[in-house]
């Protein structure tokens, strides 16, 4: 009887083994959803933006050479915008191998989409060397860098929010500068929590920051995430008062590089005039 126990045990272990080993290492599932905006006017051809967030670049799970795979996925997609939704770095005690700021980034210059790549901060990037990764960063024109800050990135109007988590988001002083912008109104950030802040007029709010939990129940939902508002907005759509959010799984681990029912993700999301 102990022998059966034992072996029914230990296939169960290795059963979990293999499944956490494919929900680490896989290749990112894309997931899709797309949105009206009456912001673009009728007949205009859809704008698609492919979200990542949480990179995490380090060791064991996320070399850059990792990364680099996973570029040519997103740029397979052909996306016309690129949106990083911070954690390009994890400095985890677990860590086999924390990379320099010039490794961790080399290969989003690989990045390729007309519209380029736009990028807002996350916890881990603040705690690792955000000057650094920053300066890194300013070396390729395909990347805007947005801290509290807003810019006109082709069609779109894009406001890019720092990081809620490390007390850093500013949303008033990001307004401010789409005052003067047009077309579809996206905000980027890092964590989720500043969604009830974002003004009804946005049609799109982008983060990351939950991992969707990284280790997650079979049946759905996680022990934690990261979110102050616990599983409201920790993954996936959602939509509020005629806003959309959506939170991305993100790539990389943190704390432990270990992911358990959940799977590293890109989200392909299309803007599409009304009516299309």
């Amino acid at each position: 009887m102990l022998r059966k126990l034992f072996l029914i045990g230990l296939i169960f272990g290795l059963a979990i083994a293999a499944k956490a080993w494919f929900d680490t290492m896989g290749a990112p599932i894309v997931k899709r959803h797309s949105i009206e905006s009456a912001e673009l006017a009728a007949g205009a051809a859809p704008i698609t933006i492919a979200l990542i967030s949480d990179v995490h670049v380090a060791g064991p799970d996320m070399p850059p050479n990792r990364l680099a795979k996973i570029v040519d996925q997103i740029n397979a997609l052909k996306p016309d915008l690129i949106a990083i939704a911070g954690d390009l770095v994890s400095e985890k005690r677990t860590a086999t191998h924390v990379y320099t700021a010039q490794e961790i980034t080399a290969p989003l210059g690989e990045l390729d989409a007309p519209l380029g790549a736009v990028i807002v901060p996350g916890n881990h990037d603040h705690w690792f060397d955000w000057p650094a990764l920053k300066a890194e960063l300013s070396k390729f024109e395909n990347v805007t860098v947005l801290e509290n800050s807003a810019a006109q990135i082709g069609p779109l109007a894009i406001a890019g929010i720092d990081d809620d988590f490390t007390g850093k988001a500013d949303v008033p002083l990001t307004l401010e500068g789409m005052a003067a912008l047009s077309g579809p109104r996206i905000a980027l950030t890092h964590s989720p929590d500043i969604f009830p802040s974002v003004p009804v007029n946005f049609d799109l709010v982008l983060a990351g920051h939950t991992h969707c939990g990284q280790i997650a129940y079979p049946w759905g939902g996680s022990p934690a995430t990261m979110s102050d508002f616990g599983e409201l907005y920790a993954c996936g759509v959602v939509e509020q008062h005629g806003k959309t959010l959506i939170t991305g799984a993100g790539l990389g681990t943190s704390l432990l590089p270990v992911r358990l029912f959940t799977q590293p993700e890109i989200w392909f999301i299309t803007i599409r005039p009304p009516n299309l």
